[in-house]
């Protein structure tokens, strides 16, 4: 296997034990950027030559003994909405051309002391609003398993880096699936946790407001252990997040799984979902169970409701938010911005802030018997660029409405795990979604450990398959 087929941790372990340079895999993924990126429009900016003093450096700490961190050596990237210090901050939009960002977002500078190295950062769409990754910067980003399709959205450059070999893993955020979405599209593994439990502090836009009641920051990567071993080096308090709470990280004993009651769905009435989605449910319930887990059926009809208020507060509150970046730019406006034809009136936006908290407690009280949920992530597997709509058996669904089952919890404020199990008859890769207690990040990473474990390793994207580049073109 090849080192760019690794999983993270792997990578890590071989640096540590000095079979591998820093150096010589920091070089390896500039090869394969330099050479794939053209075709994935994964990478907007790179800090190659930082990122090769870097690697040297950290091969010198290990000679000298020094002492390392978790992810000492190892390549990673960051989605272009957190700040890395020098490189661009724009988020796609033309009203934030040229920026740089000044400093490292919380969570980069703990990545950089846990000695990871970051090579540059991942397109986006235009302020993030989209399950599609394309904006007026830098265009469009391609699907590795299939270049006429989309990685997702609002991380998809990230996602479509790792699934390519381009980076280890790497960073995304998650405001209504925007980290799950591109893991399922593109068979790799990402986790939306609970607000506040990893530090937003540097992402834009600010953590405030709804932004903060729905939005996270979080680690995406091929495997459930390298997403853990990234959430590890990330997570605890920061005071320039407004939600961020004082939790210590937790070790889990694989005997707190045991009996553990899981409840699980295949579909919602609202929102079907394809056949090979369903299969997918089911082949994880099956897995999970193998493992000693019970699973049995869990009434999501209510859900649905969820999604109403989700749209209330984060599109159309949080479009009316944005507009301000388009004040006397009108011409500059992007369609993907106009998200309603009003703004929600005090009336609604009570309403759904009060509905938020009343389905809040409802599911807290359905997850004291399944502290652990299994459901897709989304209607369908990856569309082709520009797609709107689908046909599912005998009926449609939208654009929007087949991501509601990420939506449902940003409002909820539930941990959420994606895992890749199934694939499409096209071969496209299909990931279900795990759901946590809020801040029980580290029994939801341990029961993905366990599917993963009884699914096996994810499959290799074609570009991934390609072996190392080892000539700079």
């Amino acid at each position: 296997m090849q080192v760019h087929q690794l999983s993270l941790s792997k990578i890590a372990q071989l640096i540590r034990g000095r079979d591998l340079s820093a150096r010589e895999v920091v070089q390896m993924y500039l090869r394969r950027i330099e050479q794939l990126n053209p075709k994935l429009n994964a990478f907007i900016e790179m800090r190659a030559d930082e990122a090769m003093r870097e690697a040297e450096a950290a091969d010198r700490a290990l000679a000298s003994g020094e002492g390392l961190g978790a992810l000492h050596g190892v390549p990673l990237s960051i989605k272009s909405s957190i700040a890395v210090a020098g490189l661009k901050y724009e988020c796609g939009s033309r009203t934030r051309v040229g920026l740089v960002a000044e400093e490292d977002a919380t969570l980069v500078r703990r990545l950089k002391q846990a000695g990871a190295i970051i090579l540059g950062n991942t397109n986006v769409p235009e302020m993030l609003m989209a399950y599609e990754t394309d904006n007026p910067l830098y265009g469009r980003s391609n699907n590795p398993w299939d270049l006429t399709r989309t990685p997702g959205g609002s991380s998809g450059g990230e996602a479509a880096a790792i699934v390519a070999g381009l980076s280890a893993g790497g960073i995304g955020s998650d405001g209504g699936g925007s980290i799950r979405v591109p893991a399922h599209f593109s068979g790799i593994c990402g986790l939306k946790p609970t607000p506040g439990r990893i530090p937003a502090t540097g992402h834009w836009p600010e953590s405030l407001g709804p932004f903060a009641l729905l939005g996270v920051v979080g680690p995406m990567a091929r495997t459930v252990e390298d997403v853990e071993m990234i959430f590890r080096a990330i997570a605890g308090f920061d005071a320039g997040d407004a939600m961020s709470s004082r939790i210590p990280l937790e070790e889990m004993a694989p005997s707190t799984l045991k009996h553990l009651k899981i409840g699980y769905f295949e579909e919602h009435a609202s929102a079907p979902v394809t056949a090979e989605t369903r299969d997918a449910v089911r082949a994880a319930a099956s897995a999970l169970q193998g493992r000693g887990m019970s699973v049995e059926p869990f009434d999501c009809t209510w859900l649905s409701e969820a999604g109403d208020h989700w749209w209330t507060l984060f599109v159309r509150l949080g479009g009316e938010l944005l507009q301000k970046e388009f004040k006397e730019r009108e011409s500059e406006k992007s369609s993907i911005l106009i998200f309603s034809t009003r703004p929600p009136s005090k009336e609604e936006l009570l309403a759904a802030w009060f509905q938020r908290d009343v389905l809040r407690l409802k599911l807290e009280k359905q997850m004291e018997e399944f502290p652990i949920l299994l459901c897709p992530v989304c209607s369908v597997p990856a569309f082709h660029h520009g797609e709107r709509e689908w046909q599912i058996g005998s009926r449609r669904v939208s654009y929007m409405r087949a991501m509601s089952y990420t939506q449902w919890f940003n409002l909820l404020g539930n941990p959420a795990l994606v895992v890749p199990v199934g694939q499409s008859p096209e071969g496209l890769p299909i990931g279900v979604q795990l759901v946590g207690r809020a801040n029980e990040e580290e029994r939801l990473l341990k029961v993905g450990r366990e599917l993963q474990a009884a699914i096996g390793s994810p499959r290799l994207a074609p570009m991934m398959a390609m072996g190392d580049l080892t000539a700079a073109g």
